[in-house]
């Protein structure tokens, strides 16, 4: 029989035992797995929240402006500084903004906000803008009205549960309603009856237009057709004051952005600041987003520029952000490392039950010729076994809550949910899809293993025989 063989015999002669080490290894990997996925998706939703509704992954800039944001340090971009850019084969697209800030008014409510002048085709392009439009409102008045249709009990506490929440396409919205592909046809008509928001975003030929976040919509009760008014400083200290007609309202997805932005077209922003030609930042759109291939394409872009402008990484842009997750990312990492220690323990503990346990076993192999490297050998493999299966049934545990956490992320509510709000994160936690830290988990369980073999092999080759048949 081959050594192998005889270990897999061996494993199951006591199967308490082997259950008892496995299933102290299943339990280390599963939470290890479904606790590292949650934090790591936490981040990957934070950090494209950010990035996809605000900063991008790459931007030019005044290099002063970074450290003092203000109009004084933006600068005038020209043609063909654009077109080279555009060259790079990872860029996409490059469009300018001007960015200031400024205090809105709405009748008596008041908020200082972000004034971001764009360019409307080339925003929606790299920031795809438009399709965060609002096209849906759980208002109270669509409450009732669909209340009064024939709806489920569970239908109706959803719809309360919901009450002001606005969505700017029907995936989500199926998912926090739980509507299935067989009832859609039963509810979706009635949300798209009384709960559609008329809707529409700038073209860059409006001069008096905004299009605002829905968080600040709701904070200053400005709808659609509504005037606000807009006041703060200007280039080189002007002042800046003017009337706009809300013409769209947006949902996105980082709410600390959603409660303050105003787009107006960036001819307009200049107009208001008095910066003509002026901006003060421009996105660059990629095609690979990997964080090697967006160090690598700021490294050519900034051989391309020259002072008084650089260009900024995404993580320089939200440095504040990236080293509060770093360092949120270390508190998790030490769980793990105590959630580790413990099966550690738990091994080392079972390894030597089973070497007091087995211990005339083993002298009586040894003593009818067996040697002591062959007995060494399937007890390794014995131990190597163990670990596997415990290793195997705690991935293969993990994978169904990962994948479903990843498409229908648990979404808080309630008191929970507005603390995160008030954070500026969305109420959301998703899972992150099997990655490379699937493959560090099971990296540290056969660590562990391999200290725990070569401590049993320790164990024999120092064994007396004599005193292990007298056991």
């Amino acid at each position: 029989m081959k050594d192998y063989q005889l270990a897999w015999k061996n494993i199951w002669r006591n199967k308490r035992r082997t259950l008892i080490t496995a299933a102290s290894v299943f339990f280390a990997v599963f939470f290890a797995l479904v606790m590292r996925s949650f934090q790591l998706g936490a981040y990957d939703r934070l950090f494209k929240n950010v990035i996809e509704s605000y900063s991008g992954y790459l931007q030019l800039q005044h290099i002063d402006y970074f450290d003092d944001p203000n109009l004084d340090n933006s600068f005038e971009i020209n043609q063909a500084l654009i077109d080279q850019i555009r060259k790079d084969p990872n860029v996409t697209d490059i469009v300018t903004r001007l960015e200031s800030f400024a205090l809105a008014a709405a009748g008596s409510h008041t908020q200082g906000v972000l004034v971001l002048g764009i360019d409307p085709p080339g925003e929606n392009k790299v920031m795809n803008i438009r399709n965060k439009l609002v096209k849906y409102k759980i208002t109270p008045d669509a409450i009732e009205k669909i209340k009064n249709e024939q709806v489920s009990d569970h239908t109706k506490k959803l719809l309360d549960l919901f009450k002001g929440e606005a969505y700017s396409g029907e995936t989500r919205l199926m998912i926090d309603f739980g509507i299935s592909d067989s009832d859609s046809a039963e509810i979706l008509p009635l949300i798209r009856r009384y709960a559609s928001f008329n809707n529409a975003f700038l073209t860059g030929k409006e001069t008096n237009d905004v299009v605002i976040g829905d968080g600040l919509s709701e904070y200053l009760k400005a709808n659609v057709g509504d005037t606000i008014v807009l006041m703060g400083q200007g280039y080189h200290g002007t002042t800046a004051a003017g009337r706009y007609k809300v013409k769209g309202i947006v949902k996105l997805s980082a709410p600390d952005i959603d409660n303050i932005i105003v787009y107006l077209p960036i001819e307009s922003a200049r107009e208001l600041y008095a910066a003509p030609a002026m901006a003060t930042s421009a996105v660059i759109s990629l095609k690979s987003n990997d964080d090697d291939d967006i160090l690598q394409t700021g490294n050519r872009l900034k051989n391309m520029v020259s002072d008084p402008m650089t260009i900024k990484t995404w993580q320089e842009l939200n440095a504040l952000m990236v080293n509060q997750m770093e360092a949120d990312n270390r508190s998790g990492m030490i769980m793990i490392g105590v959630l580790y220690m413990v099966i550690a323990f738990g091994v080392f503990g079972t390894v030597l039950m089973m070497m007091a346990e087995r211990r005339r076993e083993f002298g009586m192999l040894v003593s009818i010729g067996m040697q002591k490297t062959k007995l060494a050998k399937v007890v390794s493999l014995e131990m190597l076994f163990i670990g596997l299966l415990g290793v195997a049934a705690g991935v293969a545990g993990s994978l169904p809550i990962v994948f479903y956490g990843h498409f229908h992320p648990l979404r808080f509510t309630g008191e929970f949910a507005r603390m995160y709000e008030d954070y500026g994160f969305e109420p959301v936690m998703p899972t992150m899809l099997p990655d490379t830290f699937y493959l560090w988990q099971i990296v540290v369980v056969l660590i562990i293993l391999v200290i725990a073999i070569i401590f049993s092999s320790r164990k024999i080759f120092r064994m007396n025989v004599i005193n292990a048949m007298r056991a």
